[in-house]
């Protein structure tokens, strides 16, 4: 399967429920598509305009291939990740929980210190002692050539999204 292939079959699953933006930049690094989930739930009282309580929810996937992935890219994709926080979330007190998605895909299975690294990734930070919600991050690996996909404790859980 090529990249673009892969990259259209995501954006099918992906283009009821996300919005979908191609050639995405977060601090002069460019991934190759950005899809973005909000969810609001509210509770009322009597009519909708005595909103008792708001609570949001967002889920961002950041897609980006490599030719070849090295330690140093992968550190650098990741550190771009964090930093991306700041960019993509905007904790309010509505705010509840937000789930970052990275995807790494690769024609080929990289090598085991790569997966490994996948694997042990763990990332989670509260705003306001958990006040103002939380984000955690999802790390995925996906090589199109051999049928295989890697991923985080996290995303385990959409790990069949992602899938060929």
């Amino acid at each position: 399967m090529e990249f673009y292939a892969y990259i259209d079959t995501i954006k099918k699953r992906f283009e009821k429920n996300f919005d979908l933006i191609s050639d995405y930049t977060i601090h002069n690094y460019e991934f190759d598509l950005l899809a973005k989930y909000h969810f609001r739930g509210e509770g009322y009282f009597l009519t909708k305009k005595t909103v008792i309580y708001a609570l949001e929810n967002n889920e961002y996937c950041l897609i980006k291939a490599f030719e070849t992935l090295d330690e140093n890219s992968l550190n650098r994709y990741i550190d771009i990740l964090i930093k991306g926080i700041d960019v993509l979330v905007n904790p309010t007190k509505e705010h509840m929980s937000s789930i970052i998605t990275g995807v790494i895909v690769l024609k080929n299975k990289p090598n085991t210190h790569i997966i490994n690294a996948i694997k042990k990734f763990k990332y989670h930070k509260g705003f306001l002692f958990g006040l103002k919600g939380w984000v955690d991050i999802r790390l995925i690996l996906v090589a199109i050539d051999d049928d295989y996909i890697v991923t985080n404790k996290k995303g385990k859980e959409v790990k069949e999204v992602y899938s060929l």
